[in-house]
């Protein structure tokens, strides 16, 4: 086999595996924390039907394209070196770290260093209208519902929270895909065949069996870490509202974003509002949790900028 498709099969696993477990799971995060209870594979097969459709819509209604025209901007690579297999390896070592570093600037700024700019406003821009609008809905409008939440928990949720908390899951999960599946199909081919399509859908199906299995690994506790999240009722107004402004943002344009940088202003504003309303800890720990999230994003940018413009160079010096 020719040594180019080597590392691009290998930057996809590589990719699929590393951005599941890291963005996927902050998406799922509150769908698992809220339905522990309940076996894995129920969860697997809810989230993969969803999977299955989105992939298979796109690629019939965009000629074999699965990532929605969100990389029209970032061609595939002449010459698929190594330079390429490093982000995924770096995503895979800071996701097993616990790091929620944004996998849009890690991949995809490698392919195409000069659409940092756009990526980084609209990113920026992303966690700014979370953070407002948490802090909005949970300041004013379901403050009374948050605290009959925390004060009623229940060991087994009425049957309508399940019903709407498993219709907000599959809303936010489609819309993330389609924001995020551009990151992983950066390794493949803008179009795809039958049998690159099927082979693809069977590594994302197996990849996300194994997330499902094991919980939701490190980045889990980004999610466990914040107040309720682990009540059903709590976890659907999350899910739905991270929808919504993901939703916004696909209609925005269709450069990649961060949803990463989304979900930590979603929980960031979440959590003052909460802290505000409720008194539930001090408003300093709360800044530092916040602070703590933010800083570990900004570190993936930083990283992220090093890897994109210093591994061509590097590459230049080991080819002299």
């Amino acid at each position: 086999m020719n040594t180019q498709y080597v590392f691009m099969f290998i930057g996809f696993l590589l990719a699929s595996y590393s951005i599941v477990a890291n963005d996927a799971i902050q998406t799922l995060g509150t769908f698992l924390s809220s339905n522990s209870q309940r076996p894995w594979w129920v969860l697997w097969l809810f989230a993969c039907s969803i999977l299955l459709v989105v992939f298979l819509y796109s690629w019939s209604t965009n000629c074999g394209d699965v990532a929605y025209g969100r990389l029209e901007n970032f061609p595939f690579p002449k010459n698929f070196s190594w330079v390429y297999i490093v982000p995924p390896l770096v995503l895979l070592f800071l996701t097993n770290s616990g790091i929620p570093v944004s996998t849009t600037f890690l991949i995809l700024t490698v392919f195409a260093p000069e659409n940092i700019t756009g990526m980084l406003i609209k990113s920026l821009s992303g966690y700014g209208v979370a953070f407002v609008t948490a802090i909005l809905v949970y300041k004013l409008a379901t403050k009374s519902l948050e605290n009959k939440f925390i004060n009623t928990p229940y060991k087994e949720a009425p049957i309508q929270w399940v019903v709407l908390q498993w219709m907000s899951t599959a809303f936010l999960w489609s819309q993330w895909l389609i924001q995020d599946l551009a990151n992983i199909f950066a390794y493949l081919p803008r179009n795809l065949d039958a049998s690159m399509l099927f082979f693809s859908m069977f590594v994302m199906l197996i990849l996300h069996a194994f997330i499902f299995y094991i919980n939701g690994g490190e980045i889990q506790h980004i999610v466990t870490s914040k107040t309720n999240t682990q009540d059903i009722r709590s976890a659907t107004i999350v899910d739905f509202i991270y929808g919504l402004i993901l939703l916004l943002f696909k209609e925005w344009s269709k450069i990649p974003m961060s949803t990463t940088w989304v979900f930590i202003g979603l929980l960031a504003g979440r959590e003052v509002a909460i802290t505000h309303n409720f008194q539930n800890r001090e408003m300093k720990e709360t800044g530092k949790i916040i602070f703590s999230d933010a800083l570990k994003a900004f570190a993936g940018l930083v990283v992220s900028v090093i890897i994109a413009f210093g591994l061509p160079v590097l590459e230049q010096m080991i080819s002299k």
